[in-house]
């Protein structure tokens, strides 16, 4: 059993400090996920990658308990944390576009079909709520690569399913999500 797994079920006796430690433990790889979203944002970005692990480590920690039983499923928990994170940001920025003077979030062009604008991002949101109604598990592999860069192995691992299982999930998931945003 990993360290990661001890300090989970630790968490979720309890102890406090096992919580913070597994923070400790998984920053530097949610920092890295959350910089891999945005490091095309450049002076112009907002939002930053010290922001969006921050906010969501506030937001988990506001939820209670995380339901992790290991390291991936964490960092599953985390990718939707960071979602939220990312949208809720946006439709802040778009509500007050007419008055105020935010810049923009650009996404990395190496994420397949990522949306570079503010009103793309929300659409691909709403669009993978459509997705997650018709089909969990292709969203929650959306959701994983698209908003937190997570490998096919990484997400793989989270969901307990083989690669191949994944890959053909983000193929259907990405031709849903390329007929709804048309």
């Amino acid at each position: 059993m990993g360290e990661i797994t001890e300090l989970l079920r630790a968490a979720h006796a309890g102890d406090r400090d096992a919580a913070a430690r597994i923070y400790d433990e998984l920053y530097g790889t949610l920092r890295r996920l959350a910089r891999a979203r945005l490091r095309d944002g450049g002076r112009d970005a907002v939002l930053d990658t010290t922001a969006v692990v921050h906010e969501s480590f506030l937001r988990m920690h506001e939820a209670g308990r995380v339901a992790a039983s290991d390291r991936s499923q964490f960092l599953a928990y985390a990718s939707r944390a960071m979602r939220s994170v990312v949208v809720d940001f946006v439709r802040r920025r778009i509500a007050a576009r007419r008055g105020g003077g935010v810049s923009l979030v650009s996404l990395p062009a190496e994420v397949e079909a990522a949306p570079a604008r503010s009103d793309e991002i929300l659409r691909v949101h709403e669009a993978l709520d459509g997705l997650e109604r018709l089909d969990p598990d292709a969203a929650a592999v959306v959701e994983m690569r698209y908003f937190s860069g997570l490998a096919v192995p990484e997400i793989a691992a989270a969901l307990g399913t083989s690669v191949s299982t994944v890959e053909r999930r983000w193929r259907a998931a990405r031709a849903f999500l390329f007929a709804s945003l048309r």
